[in-house]
Formats: structure tokens, sequence, C-alpha cells
């Protein structure tokens, strides 16, 4: 397995655990985390802050990896997040598209429906 693809693996494995402190770092100080649905965010700090918003009201998740492919600095995975928010859940396809550098995540690109999201958890 490439460095890179381990990293990303390790990422996506980080999300279970809901924790903002552990999942930033893997991110470059002037990393780039774009939800496609809505705007890029940009700098370690402030994807770290997002991160925190839209996850407050998880109460568990776990993304299963259904596909990973690694060309050089480029990881991209086809994944199902499983969401819990208390009693509401969603099965949300997504693909996630990562660009790394000096083993950190310069830019990464999810790709999915804001729609599917929406009408299963509010």
């Amino acid at each position: 397995m490439e460095e890179n693809e381990r990293i990303v693996r390790s990422f996506i494995a980080a999300w279970s655990r809901l924790d903002p402190d552990e999942l930033a770092p893997y991110f470059a100080e002037d990393g780039v985390y774009h939800n496609m649905p809505m705007g890029p965010v940009a700098g370690r700090a402030n994807v770290e802050k997002l991160i925190r918003g839209f996850i407050g009201s998880w109460t568990e998740t776990k993304w299963d990896v259904l596909n990973i492919l690694c060309s050089g600095n480029v990881v991209i995975a086809e994944r199902v997040d499983r969401i819990r928010a208390g009693e509401k859940s969603v099965a949300l396809p997504v693909v996630g598209v990562f660009e790394l550098e000096g083993g950190k995540i310069k830019k990464w690109r999810d790709y999915f429906d804001m729609a599917t999201y929406q009408r299963a958890m509010t």
C-alpha cells in the first residue's frame, strides 16, 4: 500500500471517533476542504472549525470504503458514510478526492448529494 493511501485510510477510520482535534492534524496548514455542495474552506484551523460544526450533532459515524485508488499524490475513495445523530441516520454515498503533500492533506473534495443527507437528518 502506498503511503498516501495509508494516510487516507487512517483519516477515514479516524472519523469514527468524532474528534476534530484528531482529524485536523491530517491537513496541511494551508489545506482546503471542499464539500462540493458548499463552498471550500481553507486553512487547518478553519477546516477544524467546520468539522466541529457539522459533527456536533452526530452520535456515531463509520465510513465504509468501497473502492480506493492511488496515483502519486492523489487518492480517490468511494465510500458509504454511515452517520447517526440520535434517532436519525443516513447511509450517504460519497466520492472523496484527496491531494496530499508531505504526508498531509493539501486538498480534499467530497462529492455527494446534499438532499440525501438533509432528508434523512432533518
